[in-house]
């Protein structure tokens, strides 16, 4: 961890271990303040619900507990982030399910490619046991499961036309931080790459990379239409994301009154349908920006698209017998 992200997270944990936050009877003042971080800008969907799930927990707590969110990843990147939750130095963090499925490999069936017929889909199953379970489980790693947020599909973009399997042979792709991305674009054919978020831009003006994927607002947002022009809607992934809570945090807050854990789970689970909201008006406003500035969208044929879910269906042979059955239970949702 950076020498500045580390300092930052034990000012964070002061306002958890020391008693200068704790109000004298009759004091209208917070019991608690709780730091959220996402990487993501203020005007961004998972942010803007950040903010909303604040002012839902101060108003449904009557002030007793607040929550402060750092946006543009000023607490550090969401690896560093995810560790200071783990220890208590964040309290709340909004994460990829790829992040996540480094700590905690039985995530990775959840961001299996080409495993959702749609999103329609994928929230069947993440807003049914499948997903309470999931979110259970995280516990496993040291952190608490709150709510489920949308990051919507993921899809190539390039800065030479792909419309084929046989086009993105050979390529040259950013991913995120994530092996089991790498090994997707591996079976594809391509050669991935991980380099910082931040740096993708860049490496696509220089042609150090042909392309990456990613959802149509990180597109957007980010410039990189104006690079990589070529967009292959293949939505090879749906990778949900997920608010998350330190179990430090969880302690501090059954120590003031245990109703404020239901009360903040409550809170989750609002904030996260608000973002799912937010995203859907994102998604389709970045794709309207995005072709208006002549970027060439190339949709795949039902038989084309088959030919990239065999293409990676090793991934899916490789797991036991046990996984398979929840694949079938997912496919079947």
């Amino acid at each position: 961890m950076k020498r500045r992200e580390f300092c930052l997270s034990l000012l964070g944990m002061g306002s958890l271990l020391f008693p200068g936050c704790a109000a004298a009877p009759g004091e209208d003042r917070p019991l608690l303040i709780l730091r959220y971080a996402d990487n993501q800008p203020e005007d961004y969907p998972t942010t803007q619900a950040a903010e909303y799930f604040a002012r839902l927990v101060e108003e449904r707590t009557h002030g007793k507990i607040l929550v402060r969110v750092y946006s543009n990843g000023v607490l550090g990147d969401e690896n560093s982030v995810f560790e200071q939750v783990q220890f208590g130095g964040v309290d709340i963090t909004r994460l990829s399910l790829g992040t996540l499925a480094e700590y905690f490999p039985a995530a990775e069936v959840l961001q299996l490619p080409y495993l959702y017929d749609d999103a329609d889909h994928m929230w069947r199953v993440l807003d049914g046991p499948i997903g309470d379970s999931f979110l259970a489980r995280v516990r496993s790693v040291g952190v608490v499961g709150l709510s489920w947020f949308d990051a919507g599909a993921r899809s190539f973009y390039t800065r030479e036309p792909v419309t084929c399997l046989e086009d993105l042979q050979g390529l040259t792709i950013r991913v995120q931080e994530s092996l089991f991305m790498s090994r997707v674009v591996e079976l594809l054919g391509a050669r991935p790459v991980q380099i910082p978020y931040g740096d993708v831009y860049s490496a696509l003006q220089t042609a150090a990379i042909d392309g990456a994927e990613n959802n149509w607002p990180s597109y957007e947002s980010t410039g990189h239409f104006e690079a990589a022009p070529y967009m292959l809607r293949d939505e090879h992934s749906r990778l949900p994301e997920l608010q998350v809570m330190s179990t430090v945090a969880l302690d501090k807050i059954d120590a003031i009154d245990p109703d404020y854990i239901t009360i903040l789970r409550q809170c989750a689970r609002e904030c996260a349908l608000y973002e799912r909201e937010l995203w859907q008006k994102r998604e389709a406003e970045s794709e309207r920006v995005t072709i208006s500035m002549e970027s060439v969208v190339t949709e795949l044929s039902d038989a084309e698209r088959e030919r990239f879910r065999q293409a990676v269906q090793p991934i899916y042979d490789g797991y036991p017998e046990e996984i398979q059955a929840l694949i079938r239970e997912i496919k079947e949702s």
